[in-house]
């Protein structure tokens, strides 16, 4: 194989993403509690009673992360008593605590040593379901370009995102692999697109998707050696 693209997923391949999200959760609560008092400790079930209500009427919104995010929060304020324009206001206000909290990510220890080493051979790009930014983060100069599910559309397992992809980069299914750690996502998604795919599996867990297995690593840094060898 010729490899001409290199695609990354972000949240839990190039981070732990669960503390990363606990910690965002905690910064918009905190914040919540002293800007918007009469919100209080909302029950989470009225959030998942929200958050139902919205998909049901837009199933769509399950592509576009932060726009969901927005709207849980105006209808959670709007039901606290607070008026539309001060709940819109103050939707878009926690919000944006929200993102800057979800940026404080801590990448794995060999992240930017192997996207260094493979972006002096491949072009890499981003395929990520979720609303992380690698400019925010000070990873866009390892990547030509970036998609995300919010303005796509649509997200991974299905085949667009990786078709995109590969319009974007001018390459050939068969000359592209995507590296990622779920295996609906990011292994049979890559897979329909008819590209190759790594599977980012540090805790070892066993296979239980396709029949056949994929590839897999346990660490980055196994990367550069594994492309050379393809």
């Amino acid at each position: 194989m010729s490899l001409r693209l290199i695609t990354f997923d972000l949240d839990d391949t190039l981070w732990d993403v669960a503390p990363v999200m606990h910690g965002a959760e905690a910064s918009l609560r905190d914040w919540l509690a002293v800007q918007a008092p009469r919100l209080g400790p909302v029950p989470i079930e009225h959030l998942w009673a929200i958050r139902s209500r919205l998909l049901g009427g837009d199933p769509d919104l399950r592509h576009r992360l932060s726009e969901l995010r927005r709207r849980i929060l105006l209808h959670a304020l709007i039901d606290a008593g607070y008026a539309q324009a001060e709940s819109r206001e103050l939707a878009e206000r926690g919000f944006q605590v929200f993102l800057e909290a979800r940026h404080r990510v801590e990448l794995f220890p060999d992240v930017h040593q192997t996207l260094e080493r493979l972006a002096l051979r491949y072009p890499l790009a981003v395929i990520t379901n979720g609303n992380a930014d690698v400019r925010r983060l000070g990873l866009a100069d390892y990547f030509q370009f970036a998609l995300c599910a919010e303005e796509l559309g649509i997200g991974k397992p299905d085949p667009l995102p990786f078709h995109t992809a590969l319009q974007r980069a001018g390459v050939a299914a068969s000359q592209a692999v995507h590296i990622g750690d779920h295996p609906g996502d990011d292994i049979a998604g890559a897979r329909a697109a008819g590209m190759q795919a790594i599977w980012f599996n540090p805790q070892g867990k066993p296979w239980t998707g396709e029949p056949e297995p994929p590839v897999q690593i346990s660490s980055l840094a196994e990367l550069p050696l594994l492309l050379e060898r393809w």
